[in-house]
């Protein structure tokens, strides 16, 4: 996990902000985590090309099946693809713990679960770059998807998972994200 460090003038900035405009801000980082501008999440999304963080949360049941969620149709990338259980944005002002949490709550309603800090890296796709801060959880929860956000979502095998990789059912991120941390969810059980 890449912990951000804002600038001291943050701190007073937000004390009096409230969603609006600032919930739709992200924060422009180097890949050290050092928070060096803001930009709108449309900018973010248009090309520019600013790196800006994002939190993933893998969940693992005790059987050594992962859940993945799967995408909603009104989202712009990739609607009705399968993906990471929980994937969002770190808000400006916000830590990437925070923002987990705020994302697990909003996506699954799932609030009672302790993160594992697994990987850190930078995914480019044509029209964003991110620094992907990836966690995982273990246990036996039972997500309930919100439906904005969320179509469905089921606990999927390593072996189904694998089989169905390459044929256009998951995320290019998820995909790659998987052959990445697999060994490190799979040392979790």
């Amino acid at each position: 996990m890449i912990d951000l460090i804002y600038p001291s003038r943050v701190a007073e900035t937000l004390k009096g902000a409230e969603g609006g405009k600032a919930a739709e801000m992200l924060p422009v980082v180097e890949t050290s985590g050092i928070v060096v501008a803001q930009a709108s999440r449309n900018y973010c999304h248009s090309g520019s090309m600013v790196l800006h963080p994002v939190v993933h949360l893998h969940i693992l049941n005790r059987r050594g099946e992962l859940y993945i969620q799967h995408r909603s149709a009104t989202k712009k990338l990739y609607p009705l693809r399968w993906d990471t259980a929980v994937g969002g944005h770190v808000s400006y002002g916000e830590q990437v713990l925070e923002a987990l949490a705020r994302e697990s709550a909003e996506e699954l309603r799932l609030f009672d679960f302790n993160p594992v800090s697994i990987d850190s890296y930078v995914n480019e796709s044509g029209v964003e770059r991110e620094l992907v801060n990836v966690f995982a959880a273990v246990g036996d929860f039972n997500p309930a998807p919100d439906a904005d956000e969320v179509c469905e979502g089921r606990y999927w095998t390593i072996g189904e998972i694998e089989k169905t990789l390459g044929k256009e059912i998951f995320t290019p991120n998820f995909e790659y994200e998987f052959k990445r941390i697999k060994d490190k969810l799979l040392a979790l059980l």
